[in-house]
């Protein structure tokens, strides 16, 4: 007699089933679609980890061992750019213990992060040029080109930053689904092997499946932390929506550009007793801060203020904050985003924004962070192409030995005919 089935129970059943067939096929197909993405992001991603060290590696020169003596103001690196090359004004300095000054001149007509211009790297103690680099608008060094291919995969800005967002989104969903894939409905000692333990002697078929289920769970969270981080700086709503969760209901405050008042000009101070004066504040409130970014006023815009960034840790940017002046009174502007204010005084959601670029490239945890984003980075961008090497192989291979067995049995079949009626 048979055993008469629970109908509830058959249909729970149904429903588990089409609820991993749906998730299967989101993480296969979301996968081959988003494959070269992920490929590309995650590649750049960990080559660009160790960016600072590998630069300093190769820059052994620029390398300058901190004494306890003032360094140059911005007012003396403006000086040192404007008479080596005249037609230039400085736009940029940055400041970092232990490395040498990197001052930034720009022709006044065509200032901005991507113009072109001249790089000098200075003794921050002596003055001492020790390189100079001259580009050109669209030329850049080998790093540049790295962050440029993770952050729009070198096409044009506003595409290339749209299928990046989107796709380290997609890859977000591709990790979860992942893990449900990968969970196995029952718990023996051969899915435990299976799902843990990389089995090193077997076949290549089994080798590659195991590289992209056993090391895509043990990378999954690093992955998580580091794809939804970037996220943060690419989808505004995401952004805007993960600090309104994290701070209880704050709205973002933007990142204000603040404008000086024009007619206050050469009324008070000139650009270079307003640029060192601007300095001396910050660095009174930060005597212990081993790195600055200062951006330069533009004379030509009346209205331009002075910035200062000030980063007191060394190797951790979570702890940097902002400033801002009128460049000809030297007024201080309220600024009210996240990073104009100290990492101790602000809440759990701006802690947590200021510490984004640290947990994207791990340097959260110190350079053993760094190594982890590193081997995260390169398993993420090698599951795409196991991913597709484990679905070639079942989809095509499978096809290519049900032809064989076609053809095969339609040969016997042709034998057997022969033999029958060999005339």
């Amino acid at each position: 007699m048979m055993p008469i089935k629970d109908p509830s129970v058959v249909k729970s059943r149904d429903k588990s089933s089409v609820f991993r067939k749906v998730n299967n096929w989101l993480h296969l197909w979301l996968g081959l679609i988003s494959g070269i993405i992920v490929f590309i992001v995650c590649i750049t991603g960990c080559i660009w980890v160790f960016n600072e060290e590998i630069t300093a590696l190769l820059e052994p020169e620029a390398n300058i061992k901190y004494q306890n003596k003032p360094v140059l103001s911005p007012a003396q690196l403006s000086s040192i750019g404007t008479r080596l090359f005249p037609g230039q004004v400085a736009s940029y300095a940055y400041y970092r213990q232990d490395r040498a000054i990197e001052l930034t001149l720009q022709n006044p007509a065509e200032r901005g992060r991507r113009a072109g211009g001249t790089l000098l790297k200075i003794n921050p103690y002596t003055g001492e040029v020790i390189s100079t680099t001259v580009r050109k608008k669209g030329d850049v060094d080998f790093f540049r080109f790295i962050i440029n291919g993770h952050r729009f995969l070198w096409l044009p800005y506003e595409a290339g930053r749209l299928i990046v967002n989107y796709g380290t989104l997609v890859f977000v969903v591709i990790l979860i689904t992942g893990l449900i894939w990968w969970y196995p409905q029952k718990w023996t000692k051969s899915t435990r092997e299976k799902s843990f333990k990389i089995k090193w002697g077997a076949s290549f078929k089994r080798l590659n499946l195991d590289l992209h289920n056993v090391l895509g769970f043990y990378s999954l969270l690093f992955l998580l932390a580091i794809a939804l981080t970037g996220v943060v700086w690419g989808i505004e709503w995401f952004s805007k929506g993960l600090y309104w969760a994290t701070s209880g209901g704050d709205k973002l405050a933007e990142f204000e550009r603040f404008e000086s008042d024009s007619l206050q000009a050469n009324r008070h101070y000139t650009p270079t007793q307003a640029m060192d004066i601007a300095w001396k504040k910050v660095m009174t409130r930060h005597p212990g801060s081993t790195g600055f970014f200062y951006s330069f006023p533009d004379s030509s815009r009346k209205k331009a203020s002075i910035d200062i960034t000030v980063y007191p840790d060394k190797t951790q940017l979570y702890s940097r904050q902002g400033y801002s002046f009128d460049q000809h009174t030297l007024k201080e502007f309220n600024r009210k985003d996240v990073y104009s204010i100290s990492y101790e005084n602000a809440s759990f959601g701006g802690k947590l924004r200021k510490m984004n670029y640290d947990i994207h490239v791990g340097s959260i945890l110190g350079f053993p962070g760094k190594v982890l984003a590193f081997l995260a980075s390169l398993i993420g961008a090698s599951l795409p192409v196991t991913g597709f090497l484990v679905w070639y192989g079942r989809k095509f291979k499978k096809k290519a030995k049900r032809g064989e067995h076609k053809k095969g049995t339609s040969v016997q079949k042709a034998e057997q005919g022969l033999a029958m009626n060999p005339s």
